[in-house]
């Protein structure tokens, strides 16, 4: 347990080092779009005082490391400006569209960790069999599909056709699940089935790794049942590397929820970086990109966490 004390502090150690690599690189890649703030802000028509008067006024005539330190400061205090006028301040329009983007991605990963655990394994148990062939083909068919065109085609078949779910729009939770779950499942299964697709081959390939490992032979020869070895201690040793997979994969699934939510007309961070982009307006599309990267520099050190947990090579190192 001190092992796993000690690399958790090593993590959290690093964890600010990360952060401000996050805060560098979004800074300055925004710093070569095109256009001036102060004429986004201001508009076309305004005077050259004016300008000058506003870039006075939000330091954008200041060095580029002033800038970026007085960002910084800002950050710190959770200030990301304001968005272009209409004037708010970015930090209130995130915090109302981030819960969307998250109840989507945290949907969609349920869905995809649930489906490949299950298929994957399926998959692994009757190996080059007709099972393992069609979720092999499954599979490969799902990971050529983009998520955009896959929600389109959710939306035609089960929306405009069969009308079991809404083409659009979002259900609060506090409404009830059925109504959540109702407007949030055809986007997460759109976002979903990518990612469960090669992560169903991950775990088939663990769990025949692990199938063809001396110690279940050994196990189901001294007469342990197969579904015991198999549930207490394949299954077990064959998801560390699908949890780490995983991880990864989130990142996936909050940078695909921005074109989904597009899709099925959700008020998350996707509407929010469209706005923002479309609009020039730099505040709001570094405000958005930083929370984005954040969550998902948080995400991987909680999968760090849990690959630890699972696996006791890493504990006792």
């Amino acid at each position: 347990m001190s092992n796993f004390l000690r690399l958790l502090g090593r993590r959290l150690l690093a964890l600010p080092v990360m952060l401000l690599g996050v805060t560098i690189l979004v800074f300055v890649i925004l710093q070569f779009t095109p256009g001036d703030p102060a004429t986004i802000a201001l508009g076309e028509g305004a005077s050259e005082e004016a300008k000058a008067a506003y870039n006075r006024e939000m330091g954008y005539d200041r060095p580029l490391v002033v800038q970026y330190f007085a960002f910084l400061a800002r950050l710190v205090r959770f200030d990301l400006g304001m968005t272009t006028p209409p004037a708010q301040p970015v930090i209130d329009q995130i915090k109302m569209a981030f819960p969307m983007t998250l109840q989507l991605t945290f949907l969609g990963v349920v869905i995809a960790a649930v489906a490949s655990l299950i298929l994957g394994v399926v998959a692994a148990l009757y190996r080059d069999r007709w099972p393992d062939q069609v979720i092999r083909v499954f599979s490969m068919a799902s990971i050529a599909t983009p998520s955009f065109w896959l929600g389109i085609l959710l939306i035609q078949y089960f929306s405009l056709e069969l009308g079991w779910f809404p083409s659009g729009g979002s259900s609060a939770p506090g409404a009830g699940f059925g109504p959540w779950i109702n407007h949030m499942f055809l986007p997460a299964l759109a976002l979903a089935v990518p990612v469960s697709a090669s992560l169903i081959r991950t775990v088939r390939t663990s769990m025949v790794e692990e199938l063809d490992k001396d110690y279940v032979r050994t196990a189901i020869g001294n007469g342990v049942p197969r579904k015991q070895v198999i549930t207490k201690n394949v299954l077990k040793n064959a998801l560390i590397t699908p949890v780490t997979v995983l991880g990864l994969r989130i990142g996936y699934l909050m940078g695909g929820a921005v074109v989904i939510e597009m899709i099925f007309s959700l008020n998350g961070m996707g509407n929010l970086i469209f706005n923002g982009i479309t609009g020039n307006d730099i505040n709001l599309v570094q405000g958005v990109v930083i929370t984005i990267a954040v969550a998902f520099v948080l995400v991987n050190i909680v999968v760090d966490l849990l690959y630890m947990l699972i696996n006791p090579r890493i504990r006792t190192v």
